[in-house]
C-alpha cells in the first residue's frame, strides 16, 4: 500500500502497560518512515522476538530495529543519558547501528543520578499500602524537576549551556541536602559523578540531538507517515489512571501534543494494545486480581515477569469495564490483543462484566484508590478451549470458544479487535478488518 494511504497511528496499552505494545509497534514499522517514543522515560520496557532473538527497549523506540525507520525521542520524554548509552551500546554489539538514524529532543529531560537516588529512598521509606511501586529510574522525580523548572536539565542545556556543570553541581548539592534531612545519613551522592554523567552523554549524544519537532512536524506535513509509540498503559495515566498508583506521564494519544509537538488530531488510526487477560506490576488497585493458583498459572503460562525490572506480574481475568474505560477516552478505532495462546488449555476463561461497590453497579474504575481497592467484580465464565493455537494464522482458524472469547470482549468494550497474538513471534499474528489490506505478516520468523 502506497505510503498517502496510510494513516498516522498511534499505538498505546489499554491496560497498566506491559500489553505487548513492542511486538505491535514492530508489526507496523514497515510502514512508516519514523516512530516516536512520546513519554515516559526507561520505566518502559518493550520487547521484541525476531526468530531466536530478543529485542528489549527502555528508551529508544522500537523501530530502531528496523533500519529504514527514523527513531525519535520527543521531548515528553524524560531520559537517562547512560541508560541511553548503554541501550546504543548494547545494540551495537548486536549488529545494530543507530547512527544516522536516531533523533533525541534538544526539547527533552535528563533523568541524572540525584533522581533515582530520590526516587529509591522515597519508595524505601513509604510504608506497603501507600507505596507507588515505581521502577526507582527516577521517572517521577525528573518530572517533578520539569514542572519546577529552575531544577530541570534539557539535552538543549546539555549542548549549549556553558554554566551546566556548576548549576548542576548546585542542583546536586542542595538535592542531597534535602533529602539527606528527609532520610538521613544514607542519602549521599558524589556531585563529581554527576558531572561526569553530562560529559559523557554530551560526547556520546550531542550528535543525536536536534530540534524533532519541527521534523516531524515538516514529515507530517508533506505525508510520511509517522508512528507514535506510548509508554506505560492508560490505567497508569497520571491524570486518567488508578492514581495515585500511576506514572507520571500522559500515556495515550491525548500525550502525543505535548509530548511530540505535533497536533494529535492528526494522528487517525488508534490501535489500543491489551492482553486476553489482564496484569499489573507494583502498588494499587488491580479489581480482576487471582492472587491464587489460576493467577500463578496464566503468570507461568505468559512468562509474566517485568521487562524493566524482572517483577513477577500480577494475574487476573480480563477487565472489560477498564478496557472500555480506556478505549472511550482515547478514542481507539482497533485493539490489539496479545497473548491469547496464553489461555490455551483452561476448561473456563473469566470476563469482568461489571462492577459492584457496596452493592451498587459502577460503569468505570472509581478515581479513589480506596473504592477501587473494594471494588467487587462480576466475572463471566466463558467456555476455555484445549486446542494449542500458536500455529493458527487465521481468525476462521481459532478454536470455536477462543473465536468466542474474543467476540465477547469486542462486544463488551466496544470496538473492534483489529490484531491478535497467538505468540511472541513477529509471524503468530492474526490480523482482523481493514487491517488485513495494509498489514503483511512474515511467513517465517526472518527477520
Amino acid at each position: 500500500m502506497g505510503a498517502s494511504q496510510i494513516q498516522h497511528t498511534c499505538v498505546f496499552g489499554l491496560g497498566w502497560g506491559d500489553e505487548g505494545k513492542g511486538k505491535v509497534v514492530d508489526l507496523l514499522c514497515p510502514l512508516f518512515e519514523a516512530v516516536v517514543r512520546f513519554n515516559g522515560g526507561a520505566n518502559a520496557g518493550h520487547t521484541v522476538c525476531v526468530g531466536e532473538e530478543a529485542f528489549a527497549m527502555h528508551l529508544l523506540p522500537t523501530g530502531i530495529i528496523h533500519a529504514e525507520v527514523t527513531s525519535v525521542i520527543g521531548p515528553g520524554v524524560v531520559a537517562d543519558p547512560i541508560g541511553l548509552i548503554d541501550e546504543i551500546d548494547r545494540l551495537a554489539a548486536r549488529g545494530v547501528d543507530v547512527a544516522g538514524r536516531l533523533k533525541v529532543s534538544d526539547r527533552a529531560h535528563l533523568v541524572l543520578r540525584y533522581h533515582k537516588l530520590e526516587d529509591q529512598l522515597c519508595e524505601k521509606a513509604l510504608g506497603a499500602e501507600v507505596r507507588i511501586g515505581t521502577t526507582s529510574r527516577g521517572i517521577g522525580p525528573c518530572y517533578a524537576d520539569k514542572m519546577r523548572r529552575t531544577t530541570a536539565v534539557r539535552f538543549a542545556d546539555l549542548i549549549h549551556d556553558a554554566d551546566l556543570e556548576k548549576r548542576v553541581r548546585w542542583i546536586t548539592s542542595a538535592r542531597v541536602a534535602a533529602l539527606r534531612a528527609m532520610f538521613g545519613p544514607g542519602a549521599e551522592l558524589d556531585e563529581d559523578g554527576v558531572v561526569s554523567d553530562l560529559r559523557t552523554a554530551r560526547a556520546r549524544l550531542a550528535r543525536f540531538v536536534c530540534d524533532t519537532t519541527s521534523y516531524l512536524q515538516d514529515a507530517m506535513k508533506c505525508g510520511r507517515p509517522v508512528l507514535f509509540e506510548g509508554a506505560n498503559g492508560l490505567l497508569l495515566d497520571v491524570d486518567h489512571g488508578t492514581y495515585p498508583f500511576v506514572t507520571s506521564s500522559s500515556t495515550g494519544p491525548h500525550g502525543i501534543g505535548a509530548g511530540a509537538g505535533v497536533s494529535p488530531a492528526l494522528v487517525t488510526k488508534l490501535i489500543g494494545t491489551t492482553k486476553a487477560y489482564s496484569t499489573r506490576v507494583g502498588s494499587g488497585p488491580f479489581m480482576t486480581e487471582l492472587a491464587d493458583a489460576t493467577g500463578d498459572r496464566i503468570r507461568r503460562a505468559g512468562n509474566e515477569y517485568g521487562t524493566t525490572t524482572g517483577r513477577p506480574r500480577r494475574c487476573g481475568w480480563f477487565d472489560s469495564v477498564a478496557c472500555r474505560y480506556s478505549a472511550r477516552f482515547s478514542g481507539a478505532t482497533d485493539i490489539a490483543m496479545m497473548h491469547l495462546d496464553t489461555l490455551s488449555g483452561f476448561d473456563e476463561v473469566g470476563i469482568c462484566v461489571a462492577y459492584r461497590l457496596d452493592g451498587d453497579e459502577i460503569t468505570a474504575p472509581p478515581a479513589c484508590a480506596r473504592l477501587a481497592g473494594r471494588i467487587d467484580p462480576v466475572i463471566e465464565m466463558q467456555p476455555g478451549w484445549h486446542e494449542p493455537i500458536r500455529g493458527v494464522r487465521r481468525f476462521e482458524d481459532l478454536p470455536t470458544a477462543a473465536r468466542s472469547y474474543v467476540e465477547r470482549i469486542e462486544t463488551l468494550v466496544g470496538v473492534p479487535v483489529a490484531l491478535i497474538g497467538v505468540g511472541p513471534d513477529r509471524s503468530e499474528t492474526l490480523v482482523r478488518g481493514p487491517l488485513k489490506n495494509v498489514i503483511d505478516i512474515p511467513a517465517s520468523s526472518a527477520a
